[in-house]
């Protein structure tokens, strides 16, 4: 019956964290499968191995497949790495361990983890693109002034990734301080 608990608990931290926290954010509508998939196939993955006598070889080998998928057709921010690594966690804690206060905890801990952590409200002025600039670029000092005027920020970190002086372009990572001026949704 705790079992029957913790899987239940499992299902409604996932539901917060997927469709209270991710969602409503970020909008990506086939990470919610993902993350959907990843926790309920670990928490019946974690139940058998905790209910029943398998080696622990096997339980180790079953737990580094499902720490090697990764999906090959997009490429998936850090940020969505934290909910896939959330909703890998959530399954195990409910599969793996009874529904007590330690448990319940440490998935409430989770939960609140990533909504403050990628809270909008958090370094909300705090931004990052990738830019390709119509001019080629050799020098950091004039790069960084000219992105400055074209982003309206300040930069607080810029990554050349390429500078092509036959075709006059540069190709650059930055992340800059907006305006305080520059409204946000806050979700």
């Amino acid at each position: 019956m705790n079992a029957l608990l913790a899987a239940a608990a499992d299902l409604v931290a996932i539901a917060v964290l997927t469709f209270g926290v991710y969602f409503p954010r970020h909008h990506r509508r086939d990470l919610v499968a993902a993350f959907l998939g990843v926790n309920i196939g670990v928490l019946a993955v974690a139940t058998v191995l905790g209910s029943e006598t398998i080696g622990a070889g096997l339980g180790l080998g079953l737990f580094g497949v499902l720490s090697i998928i990764r999906l090959r057709s997009d490429e998936i921010t850090q940020t969505e790495v934290a909910y896939y690594f959330a909703a890998l966690a959530l399954g195990l804690i409910a599969g793996l361990g009874d529904l007590d206060a330690i448990t319940g905890s440490l998935m409430v801990l989770i939960l609140a983890a990533l909504w403050i952590g990628d809270h909008p409200s958090l370094f909300k002025r705090y931004r990052h693109q990738v830019v390709r600039l119509d001019s080629a670029h050799t020098d950091e000092a004039t790069l960084r002034a000219h992105l400055e005027r074209v982003l309206g920020g300040r930069v607080v970190n810029l990554a050349v990734k390429q500078v092509d002086l036959v075709n006059d372009s540069t190709l650059v990572e930055v992340r800059y301080l907006a305006p305080s001026s520059v409204p946000v949704a806050v979700a």
